[in-house]
């Protein structure tokens, strides 16, 4: 069986996907991947009264998966046909203001993440902090201290080991500890296995473009606790986002607006990216149509897509029906709702092969022919599914009846998804996102770097003449296509990357996929790093006006994890400028001995953490105090930069001299490492070496990129959602 695949997928298939043995050897091809997926899937005609039929489904799906022109979400991909059997990505539990529902919540986290999904909640419903406890008399610690508790449950399930624990939090706008919750993740090393975002409601934006106050309400009473400026709680929304990233916004009236099931309940949360608001107890199954194959010449072949959505509806409804689902309540629900979520990847790469800029008028027309093509093709496909099998159990026909169909199968057909690794393994663009980079480097197993080029760019400088060694080098080494005088305007336009784009472009583009989108649209809004707040909060209030249903913005360089080089695109050079340094600090000083004299090591630190370190010898002058003293001062400008403890403990330790000295039975081989043995003395946090370093990929030390709000590494399908 011919099935394109890159090396990377290949990579990516043999790391997550394909079945290994005890000893941990890959014993299945990828070709026998897709069997086994193809022929579970297609099982499920025989619940139908179809036995005959599943010879001929099992050969339709895997002619759409073979072709890489459609691929289901990752745990249909993993346990399909093998004994977990769990095929649903996306799940949202309730929360309710009790400790019995808190910890039977817990509970089942535990059991969708063993399971291989991710989570979602609200905890809106959770009393606020210092709130009256009536039970104890004592006082509520309220939600976000909840939230720490799932966050360490998360950290210990590590989903079985193959998709790692990945939740949302959401909390409304008008809670009382709606302060605390916005600032939650203002520190980096808090709740690494969430995703936050603040539910904005229409009584807020309102409140907001009349620059008014609105209410806090205590969820417990439902009484107004007080009235706050919405302006003042933007601005915060504003800042944190711009720090970090986080928290994201989703507008919860208009999710509340599409919801086709209202008789059922209000939607309160989403999965962990965003894209998938569900009910208390919903899943939902998700796959992606791959665009950049869906052209042929220079035009979207529609007939090949028309199929494909046919078979994708047909394909996931039937994922429905064969799922091992982790709880019965969740079983009944989603067999109740049928919801299903047909996606696209590709998009990017769609555009180049048209000839079309994403950065232009017409990248945004022609997404809107090909989602609301999809968007009708999907019902109309899902209204036959509901003809031959009988519509969803919780169908209210007056939310569906048209002249021309009376029948739904599946509450929802669309749902734009992040498609961080299964995008690797169709060798093509992420989701709606734009190109991230024209080059990536690949670290491979003996420490060297390749560099790996677009093929779409490398076909068409081919075909301009311009593919030469120079070209390929000045790419390779980081610089941007924009900058080559050698690539024409026409070049640059179409290989435009997301660093390039306005953030007007981004949301134009997922305003227009939201608008024929029954579920929610998950994209990242770039922003370079020199943005200012007034661009995030413009992007927002865009978002909102544009019917977006939720937005997450990125601006470069703003966390942790940031990618420290990408080829083909030169990061924008950040100019880092260390903070002042306090007018008051509090500090110990430790004497070490080493091989020239006594070392004295002052630390000191303000409310921020360590801030300087000053080194003496005991005895003043010469060469060797004058280094020590600029080694000090480095040092303290490196932190005061940010530059964490880790990092420059890593670079002093082990520096040799020739007389090193032995100190409480260790070793102390320079003054370079006896400082470094102070500051990890004295620092909470030891620095491992098997550990994630910034930006880095901790699977395969490859460069790890932000979107559609996950860090995913391209070289080998690592991800992490938050």
């Amino acid at each position: 069986m011919n099935i394109p695949l890159s090396k990377n997928a290949i990579i990516v298939l043999e790391k997550r996907y394909l079945k290994k043995d005890k000893e941990g050897n890959v014993i299945e091809t990828p070709a026998n991947m897709f069997v086994r997926v193809a022929k579970h899937v297609a099982s499920a005609e025989s619940l139908f009264n179809s036995s005959h039929g599943v010879e001929k489904a099992e050969k339709k799906f895997l002619k759409i998966m073979k072709n890489l022109w459609f691929l289901p979400n990752s745990p249909t991909l993993m346990n399909a046909g093998r004994r977990l059997g769990q095929l649903a990505a996306c799940f949202v539990l309730p929360i309710e203001d009790s400790m019995d529902s808190i910890f039977e919540t817990l509970k089942n986290t535990a059991m969708i993440h063993k399971s291989g999904g991710g989570t979602g909640f609200s905890f809106s419903r959770i009393r606020p902090e210092q709130d009256i406890v009536l039970s104890t008399a004592g006082v509520s610690s309220g939600p976000i201290s909840f939230m720490i508790v799932f966050d360490v449950a998360t950290e210990t399930v590590k989903q079985g080991g193959t998709r790692r624990g990945a939740n949302m939090g959401i909390l409304r706008v008008d809670h009382p500890d709606i302060e605390s919750f916005i600032e939650l993740k203002d520190d980096q090393n808090r709740l690494n296995n969430f995703n936050i975002s603040v539910a904005l409601t229409n009584t807020f934006m309102a409140a907001l473009e009349h620059d008014s106050e609105y209410d806090l309400i205590n969820p417990r009473t439902t009484n107004i606790v007080k009235r706050i400026s919405a302006r003042k709680i933007f601005d915060m929304i504003v800042h944190s986002a711009w720090l970090t990233g986080e928290p994201g916004v989703i507008f919860i009236d208009r999710i509340n607006q599409d919801n086709p099931t209202p008789h059922l309940g209000e939607i309160e949360a989403t999965n962990p990216c965003g894209e998938q608001p569900l009910l208390p107890y919903e899943s939902c199954t998700l796959g992606s149509i791959n665009l950049s194959r869906m052209v042929s010449g220079k035009a979207v072949n529609y007939n090949r897509l028309k199929k494909t959505v046919h078979d994708a509806v047909h394909f996931l409804d039937n994922v429905i029906e064969i799922n091992k689902y982790p709880l019965s309540c969740i079983e009944k629900m989603s067999k109740g709702t049928r919801k299903i979520g047909i996606g696209v990847m590709g998009f990017a790469e769609m555009l180049i092969k048209l000839g079309i800029s994403y950065n232009s008028e017409e990248a945004v027309s022609e997404a809107e022919k090909v989602i609301s093509f999809i968007s009708q093709e999907s019902k109309i496909a899902s209204a036959a599914l509901g003809k031959k099998r009988g519509n969803f159990a919780y169908y209210k026909g007056s939310l569906y009846d048209t002249p021309q169909t009376p029948y739904m199968r599946n509450a929802t057909t669309t749902t734009i998804a992040p498609t961080g690794t299964i995008s690797i393994i169709a060798g093509t663009s992420s989701g709606i996102e734009p190109l991230f980079a024209i080059a990536q480097i690949r670290k491979v197993l003996d420490g060297k770097s390749l560099s790996e080029i677009n093929p779409l760019f490398v076909d068409m400088a081919k075909a301009e003449g311009i593919y030469k060694n120079k070209l390929i080098d000045e790419i390779s080494d980081g610089k941007s296509v924009q900058e080559i005088e050698s690539v024409s305007d026409h070049v640059k336009a179409l290989f435009i990357t997301s660093h390039d784009i306005s953030p007007e472009q981004h949301i134009k583009i997922q305003a227009v996929f939201q608008k024929y989108t029954d579920n929610a649209v998950s994209k990242t809004v770039n922003f370079r790093s020199v943005a200012i707040k007034s661009d995030i909060a413009k992007a927002y209030l865009l978002a909102h006006n544009y019917g977006c249903k939720g937005v997450t913005i990125y601006r470069d360089g703003s966390r942790q994890h940031q990618v420290l080089s990408m080829g083909a695109e030169k990061r924008e050079s950040v100019k880092i400028v260390p903070r002042p340094r306090p007018e008051c600090t509090v500090g110990i000083t430790e004497r070490i001995k080493t091989g020239c004299g006594k070392l004295y090591v002052t630390i000191n630190s303000d409310e921020e953490g360590m801030c300087e370190v000053f080194a003496q010898m005991g005895k003043t002058g010469g060469c060797a105090s004058s280094q020590i003293e600029a080694a000090g001062r480095l040092i303290s400008l490196a932190l005061r930069s940010g530059v964490k403890a880790e990092a420059i403990i890593k670079q002093l330790a082990g520096i040799r001299c020739p007389s090193p000295s032995w100190q409480n039975g260790e070793m102390v081989l320079s003054c370079p490492d006896a400082i470094a043995r102070v500051i990890k003395y004295r620092t909470d946090s030891t620095f491992a070496e098997s550990g994630s370093i910034m930006g880095v990929c901790p699977d395969c030390s490859g460069v790890l990129t932000h979107q559609e709000g996950c860090l995913v590494c391209r070289s080998c399908g690592y991800s992490k959602c938050s």
